[in-house]
């Protein structure tokens, strides 16, 4: 069974590690927020050396990198580990994880971060969450969505939590024009189905950035089959994916190769983010992707759901068991701890 850290107590105990890209000193002020607003929000707030440095794509060597981490994973007072951003090289840590000494604390993040969470989970059955960064939690107040990330890490074990699609999402980043709750809610959120029909999928989630994912494939972190029999007695997942860069044709090679690595063979449906990175290439469609990896696996698949890097984004914890209803250009997605 999958292994839920305790629900998110109020006041918690939040740690900043950077497991990937730390914050640039031209950037720290940035930092300086986020820290400021979530001590003002009451918690308590502990951030390590390498949240605040950033050489050669990376925070720190990935020994530095992996040893903050673990210990954070295995200090008692602290809560909650949340990452500042993503960035590149979050790989490298992988071989000096202690996932063996891992405390049951939540990790919260998106992008690259979402390599560190599926391996977790994947390797140890501890759910981990994919939603908003530290960075972007630095506004006066935090819109609908994105606040969702406090009740859904305070559910108890065995109970359920339920989030709607978003009404508007952000198409471009203005860095330098931060609204109270930093994105620009401009454009208007609709969901959408490989078939055009509602939709209705149930499974235990699992997913992230396909853009860092991808390279679990293959690794003693990345297996699938292995988790889904010593964890998942119903066999059923359900993937959500955000494609942050990939050009059209390398989506769809990764989407084979996951299929042909087995990744799909428990697949009761796949959930896809919006992305700036659609593009036709020739008369090739992203739907018609969709359309044929929907019609090979015999899946429901939903797509320009609220996940990745254009915000806001639902908090989709791995490992737990949700139903997601989609009707009308709309998604509910409820999600249970057990």
């Amino acid at each position: 069974m999958i292994t839920y850290p305790l629900n998110l107590k109020e006041n918690a105990h939040i740690g900043v590690t950077a497991p990937s890209s730390g914050v640039p000193d031209a950037l720290h002020h940035l930092l300086h927020e986020a820290i400021k607003r979530q001590t003002d929000r009451g918690y308590k707030v502990t951030v390590g050396d390498t949240a605040w440095t950033q050489q050669n794509l990376t925070s720190a060597s990935a020994i530095k990198r992996a040893a903050e981490f673990n210990t954070m994973m295995q200090d008692h007072h602290i809560d909650i580990i949340i990452p500042p951003w993503g960035g590149e090289r979050l790989i490298d840590i992988l071989p000096f994880i202690e996932f063996n000494k891992f405390q049951p604390k939540w990790v919260l993040g998106y992008s690259d971060t979402s390599l560190l969470l599926l391996a977790i989970t994947l390797h140890t059955g501890l759910a981990t969450a994919h939603g908003t960064n530290f960075i972007d939690l630095r506004g006066t107040e935090m819109d609908e969505t994105t606040a969702m990330w406090e009740d859904i890490l305070k559910t108890p074990l065995g109970a359920s939590i339920t989030q709607m699609s978003s009404n508007h999402y952000q198409y471009e980043w203005q860095f330098n024009n931060p609204t109270p709750h930093i994105f620009h809610l401009t454009e208007k959120t609709v969901w959408k189905s490989a078939s055009g029909q509602p939709e209705t999928l149930e499974g235990h989630l699992l997913g992230g950035c396909i853009d860092t994912v991808k390279h679990l494939m293959g690794t003693p972190y990345g297996d699938v089959n292995k988790f889904v029999n010593n964890y998942i007695p119903s066999k059923n997942v359900i993937w959500f994916f955000e494609n942050c860069e990939l050009s059209l044709p390398q989506l769809h090679r990764t989407l084979i190769q996951m299929k042909l690595a087995g990744w799909f063979d428990h697949c009761n449906g796949i959930m896809f983010g919006r992305s700036s990175a659609q593009k036709v290439e020739e008369d090739y469609e992203l739907i018609d992707l969709y359309r044929t990896l929907s019609t090979e696996l015999a899946i429901p698949i939903l797509y320009d759901i609220d996940c990745g890097h254009l915000p806001p984004q639902l908090t989709l914890v791995n490992g737990a068991f949700a139903t997601i209803s989609f009707n009308n250009g709309q998604g509910i997605v409820t999600q249970s701890f057990k």
